[in-house]
């Protein structure tokens, strides 16, 4: 379980191919503080750490994981946004996040919010997922590549969300520009309540 409060971009620094899965090597400044089996949020997919080594960690991500996030786009030197699992006796700052990516979206607009930046994304419309809740409602909450954010000017298929200059600075925001994709994970609530109606 994961807050979507970003706590900082590591570094990519190899990529392995195993069969249908990617072994990523990463480097950050808390290396020294994981372990094996810990879990961490990478772009807001959570993935297992499996070996450390010489200042790295690396996690392995298999084809259902690659298919539904962005994971299979990243190259050496890319920033990757990270979040250890949440401590369950501190605030939650951002909102629930369980790092199950449900799929991936595209930057379609950019413009300027008096300092701050209006990021506009377009994901496919499926009317079967709608209705299991794999949307967003203004004032509502999506996780982006991991970063617990609100909606705002959603439609069927396209949100937007507002970036103080902060978070484009400490986190992988910084690389976006139209055209990128990103991981979406729609918030639990909204999924469990459509469950509920459906029943």
């Amino acid at each position: 379980m994961f807050s979507g409060i970003v706590e900082e971009m590591a570094t990519l620094v190899a990529i392995t191919k195993d069969k249908e899965n990617i072994d990523f090597t990463l480097k950050c400044s808390f290396v020294d503080e994981l372990k094996i089996d810990q879990s961490i949020a990478h772009n807001g997919v959570c993935l297992t750490v499996v070996s450390l080594e010489n200042g790295t960690y690396t996690v392995t991500a298999m084809k259902e994981t690659l298919d539904r996030s962005n994971l299979s786009l990243l190259k050496v030197g890319d920033h990757v946004n990270i979040e250890r699992s949440m401590l369950m006796n501190g605030r939650l700052d951002g909102h629930i996040v369980q790092g199950h990516v449900d799929e991936t979206a595209k930057c379609i607009g950019m413009r300027d919010a008096d300092g701050s930046t209006y990021f506009t994304f377009e994901y496919p419309h499926n009317e079967a997922m709608a209705k299991k809740g794999y949307f967003t409602v203004d004032k509502g909450s999506v996780t982006i590549n991991g970063v617990s954010l609100t909606v705002c000017e959603p439609t069927d298929n396209t949100f937007t969300v507002a970036i103080i200059p902060y978070t484009r600075a400490n986190t992988n925001f910084k690389d976006i520009e139209i055209g990128s994709v990103v991981n979406l994970e729609f918030d639990i609530l909204g999924k469990y309540i459509a469950r509920l109606q459906a029943l």
